[in-house]
């Protein structure tokens, strides 16, 4: 990560007051004052007492790197082992020199492992879908206790993976072992609508199909990536405020039938089609590709309730039958929704009632 006297480029995004108590609250809970750091990096210290106060993606940022460079550590003190400063760089660059993404992450995720003490990142295919698990030795107390610290992982390794193809890898969930913590609603627009929390271990699911893609980084592009770094992968990736972000809200709003077309919601927006394609397409995404996402969290969200006829869910979300929706479905996860089902619930802690068989 660059040092943080250099200059970075405004951002629009915004990110929870909350989410800087958390990356603070390490060092705080050693008695160390950590007034200077917030105002080195334009946060006022009397916003911690606010709890719907809100910083911009810049600052948090350069949090961020003032942090890491007073305590030598990328990853707010939440290992018995520091990720020193330089790490997330040499990562980068390695994972960069990859023919796909799948060597990459590979590479990437044994060197966290390196890293960090009693804690083993791995990637593994399990059918259609893929999943990075966070393994950690039994009893182990050197990560701290709180989903900061998997989010906070899963924010460097998705953001990387998503600057390494070019792309927002969509997330299908996130799993975390740890208890849910006071405030997630930054999470879901960072990562996922479906966060579950107290679960067997950590894990995020994606489409493994992603895994595939090739690494066509130059060398330019890498040294832009880590000067701007780690606002580049809170920005560009997971803006709260993008317009990605918005379209998704005013969607979920409502049903799927009554989703308008590219013209009609570019009105909305008060822009042209063409404009909004390609700030979409500045941002990785599509219209369609974002109705595609919503119809997937819908779907899980149902899934995930117990039960469900497909027949009804197809209808709800806007399919001609069930059979259409198991292509869509197929092609957003990497599975079938029984497949899906039983890959999240192995011990049929749930029953899922269908109009038909996987």
């Amino acid at each position: 990560m660059r040092s943080s006297k250099e200059p970075m480029q405004a951002d629009k995004g915004t990110i929870s007051i909350q989410l800087v108590s958390e990356a603070i609250y390490e060092l705080q809970r050693g008695g160390a004052d950590v007034r200077q750091l917030l105002e080195q990096a334009g946060i006022a210290p009397g916003l911690l007492a606010k709890p719907y106060a809100r910083v911009s993606c810049e600052q948090y940022a350069q949090l961020w790197l003032a942090l890491a460079q007073r305590t030598d550590d990328e990853f707010f003190g939440l290992n018995a082992r520091r990720m020193k400063v330089g790490s997330f760089a040499f990562m980068a660059r390695t994972a960069s020199q990859e023919p796909t993404l799948e060597r990459a992450l590979q590479g990437a995720l044994r060197f966290l492992g390196l890293i960090f003490e009693d804690l083993t990142p791995r990637l593994q295919r399990a059918g259609g879908m893929a999943e990075i698990v966070l393994e950690q030795a039994p009893g182990s107390v050197s990560t701290r206790g709180r989903a900061f610290a998997d989010f906070t992982m899963w924010m460097i390794v998705h953001g990387l993976a998503c600057w390494l193809v070019g792309r927002r890898i969509p997330i299908i969930a996130i799993e975390v072992q740890r208890p849910k913590p006071d405030y997630i609603e930054d999470y879901r627009v960072m990562f996922s609508e479906n966060l579950r929390f107290n679960r067997p271990q950590s894990r995020l699911l994606f489409n493994a199909q992603w895994l595939d893609l090739p690494i066509r980084r130059s060398a330019e592009e890498l040294k832009l990536f880590l000067r701007t770094a780690p606002q580049g992968i809170l920005v560009k990736y997971r803006d709260p405020q993008s317009h990605a972000a918005r379209i998704k809200t005013y969607l979920r709003a409502m049903k799927p039938e009554r989703w308008p077309d590219i013209e009609a919601i570019s009105a909305y927006f008060f822009m042209a089609p063409s404009t909004l394609r390609r700030k979409l397409s500045q941002e990785g995404q599509s219209y369609q590709s974002l109705k595609d996402h919503v119809r997937r969290d819908m779907a899980i969200s149902r899934l995930d309730q117990g039960e469900i006829n497909f027949n009804d869910l197809a209808f709800d979300l806007g399919f001609a039958d069930a059979s259409a929706f198991y292509k869509a479905f197929k092609k957003w996860t990497g599975s079938t929704p029984g497949q899906y089902h039983s890959m999240m619930y192995p011990q049929g802690s749930a029953t899922v009632k269908t109009a038909q068989t996987d």
